[in-house]
């Protein structure tokens, strides 16, 4: 499975993103309005079949002759988003990129994967624990006549005060959050009861089917979007864990490849897209758009990556959905002038490379407008895996730490427990995990404002976050050395942003 996790960016100082915005034909309006030429013909399609994104103004005129072009070198239109100037393609050709690329109309055109396609990323940390009949005993023992079954081991719930909040406000009906995910198992009793299939798909390959399941997870594997739902919205009905916002509902957008698990630029486009057009208020992305970890700005496909996602998202964002993301869980920091990216690309052999993260973007994390979340355990400190970065991460939130913040729970687990497929719960841990709680929050702060746009909500995020400030020394394992380093104060730094989120503030 690829990796889902957590991202980086922030409102108030947005790097080279938003100043390159000219540059990169972020908005789908910049182009030039010159008449447009044909790319040249293929005479052959000898390389593998990759898939390419192809973004252009939004007028009909240059979306027709940009497909015209499409098909005359040697490719094929899976699907056009012409609301925002993006169109997904297939070709064998090996020149395609630099072909369309010189198309006049063609903002950015670039591949999406370094390996051919096939019949058809996240952020956790470390492979899951699922709760046994056993352990799920001794946990329910210690329930009280108020909480759920298994709660006594949501050490997190009541870490950002989730489970007062919940007896003032659960959460609007009105209020949706999409898991932009590996799928969501709606039959699980924790989440059917909240679950919204009208605004549910599978995006896999750039084009939604709404088909009945077809947002459900391939196999008992993919559970990553299940926990994560159930993290946001599972229900408080007597019966097992409860989420952050127990009243909102909560929907499943499948992005990830059923052959590799990866999360593909195209998928990710459709599923920004949907959700928008479906009503959608917040999404929660626990992951990063593959396959690489990092997109630099000099590179054809790296850059039309980029451009597509971002282009999908702030279509999204003008309707009124606020994005959530994870910051990873490199222990990186995002902040910094280098990084050492090796595991990119992901679907073929990565190859060793360092990066500058004010140029090589994480995406959607160091998007515009998508608020990035670092992840805390039990005593409110960033978890070690936890990226990082002073100007970049926006909020905290509750994410697990298995090594270093152990809780007073009857599992012991320092890890988050959630819903998992066949109707099991489980143990997982990443700001994959962090993401989700910061969404609940986010669906609170929507249920008491309705009213409140996306940038306004997002103010209302950080206003109500509780920073710890940056700790003395962040020496985990003892061995003296600073095992990352916080810059900042007690407002913002480079561990919690603005702060851990507050349920029970949210509320109030």
């Amino acid at each position: 499975m690829a990796h889902l996790r957590s991202r980086r960016r922030l409102a108030l100082a947005v790097p080279v993103v938003l100043s390159l915005t000219a540059t990169l034909g972020f908005l789908p309006g910049a182009a030039s309005a010159a008449p447009l030429r044909s790319a040249p013909a293929a005479t052959a399609a000898d390389g593998p079949n990759l898939a390419y994104v192809v973004n252009t103004k939004t007028d009909h005129r240059t979306l027709g002759s940009v497909k015209k072009a499409v098909v005359e070198a040697g490719g094929t239109v899976v699907v056009t988003y012409d609301k925002i100037g993006v169109i997904v393609a297939h070709s064998a050709n090996p020149e395609f990129g630099s072909q369309i690329r010189a198309v006049r109309g063609v903002q950015s055109a670039g591949a999406t994967r370094t390996t051919p396609l096939t019949a058809a990323g996240t952020t956790d940390e470390g492979a899951a624990d699922f709760l046994s009949a056993a352990e799920a005993a001794k946990v329910k023992a210690a329930a009280t006549p108020e909480s759920e079954p298994l709660e006594a081991d949501q050490w997190d719930l009541r870490a950002i005060g989730a489970d007062k909040a919940a007896k003032i406000n659960p959460g609007s009906r009105k209020v949706t959050v999409a898991v932009i995910d590996t799928g969501v198992d709606d039959t699980h009793p924790d989440l059917a009861p909240n679950f919204s299939a009208k605004q549910s798909a599978n995006c896999v390959g750039g084009v939604a089917d709404t088909s009945a399941g077809a947002w459900r997870p391939y196999t008992a594997e993919d559970y990553h979007g299940t926990h994560v739902a159930g993290e946001i919205a599972a229900a408080r009905n007597g019966i097992g864990v409860a989420g952050v916002a127990p009243g909102v509902k909560v929907s499943g957008i499948k992005v990830s490849d059923p052959d590799n698990g990866l999360f593909y630029p195209e998928s990710v486009v459709c599923a920004f897209v949907f959700a928008a057009d479906h009503g959608v208020e917040i999404t929660n992305n626990s992951y990063y758009v593959d396959p690489w970890l990092y997109n630099c700005m000099d590179d054809p496909d790296q850059k039309a990556i980029v451009d597509a996602v971002n282009r999908a998202q702030q279509y999204a964002t003008k309707k009124g959905t606020l994005h959530l993301a994870s910051a990873g869980n490199s222990n990186h920091d995002l902040a910094s002038d280098a990084i050492v990216d090796e595991s990119s690309p992901d679907d073929s052999t990565p190859v060793t490379r360092t990066i500058d993260p004010h140029e090589c973007f994480d995406v959607p994390t160091q998007l515009p407008g998508v608020v990035t979340v670092s992840a805390t355990g039990v005593q409110n400190l960033k978890s070690y895996y936890s990226t990082y970065g002073k100007g970049v991460i926006d909020i905290a939130a509750p994410g697990g730490d298995r090594l270093y913040q152990i809780p007073d729970t009857p599992s012991k687990n320092g890890r988050i427990l959630s819903t998992m497929p066949n109707n099991q719960y489980g143990f997982l841990q990443g700001t994959s995990m962090a993401s989700p709680h910061a969404a609940g929050v986010a669906a609170l702060l929507k249920s008491e404002h309705p009213w409140a746009s996306p940038a306004q909500l997002q103010a209302l995020l950080k206003a109500q976050a509780d920073n710890p400030g940056c700790p003395d020394s962040y020496d985990q394992d003892g061995n003296g050395t600073q095992d990352a380093t916080c810059e900042g104060g007690k407002r913002v730094n480079g561990f919690y942003g603005f702060g851990i989120v507050n349920a029970l503030k949210a509320v109030k």
